[in-house]
C-alpha cells in the first residue's frame, strides 16, 4: 500500500506485563481484518489512556476489560517506548509506559471489547518464556522476552 495517505493518530497508551507464579508472561493474539496477509501478531494487555486518567488506571482499566483480570495496583513503569505502525485505515505515533504486575495463573475472558477488539483480537495465551523465545511468532514489542527475563532476574526459569 505504498503512496496511501494516511491520518496520523497520536496516542498515550498503558500497557501490563503481567507474569503468573510460573513465570509465564500473558499475552493477546491480534491481527489487523483488512490486511490478513500480514498474519497475526501477539502483544500485551493495555491500551489508550483516557482524558484525566493516569498511565497506572489506564493499565488496571485495560487489562480488566481485555482479559479480564482485576488487578488492585501495579509496579512501577519499567519500559517506555515510542512506536509507529499501521492499523486498519490509520496510522499510530503511540507513546507507551509498560507496568509489571505479578499475579496467579487465571484465565484471560474478555470483559468489556470496543469494537475493535472484537474486530482484531484472536485469543489471549500464557506463554513460558522459553517457548516464546524458540515460537516462530511475531511479538511486539519487540525484545520482549529479554526484556521480561532482565526485569525478574533470576527468577525466570520459564
Amino acid at each position: 500500500m505504498s503512496g496511501v495517505q494516511r491520518r496520523v493518530l497520536e496516542r498515550d497508551t498503558a500497557r501490563v506485563l503481567l507474569v503468573d507464579e510460573l513465570g509465564r508472561l500473558l499475552l493477546l493474539q491480534g491481527h489487523d481484518h483488512t490486511r490478513p496477509e500480514e498474519g497475526t501478531w501477539w502483544f500485551t494487555p493495555g491500551g489508550g489512556i483516557d482524558a484525566g486518567e493516569s498511565p497506572e488506571t489506564a493499565a488496571r482499566r485495560e487489562l480488566a476489560e481485555e482479559t479480564g483480570i482485576a488487578l488492585d495496583a501495579l509496579g512501577p513503569v519499567v519500559f517506555s517506548r515510542t512506536t509507529e505502525f499501521d492499523f486498519e485505515d490509520d496510522r499510530y505515533r503511540q507513546r507507551e509506559v509498560f507496568f509489571l504486575a505479578r499475579t496467579t495463573n487465571r484465565p484471560a475472558v474478555p470483559n468489556n471489547w470496543t469494537a475493535i477488539e472484537r474486530r482484531s483480537l484472536l485469543g489471549a495465551r500464557w506463554w513460558p518464556l522459553a517457548d516464546l523465545e524458540r515460537a516462530n511468532e511475531r511479538v511486539y514489542p519487540e525484545g520482549l522476552v529479554a526484556l521480561v527475563r532482565n526485569l525478574l532476574g533470576a527468577d525466570t526459569a520459564g
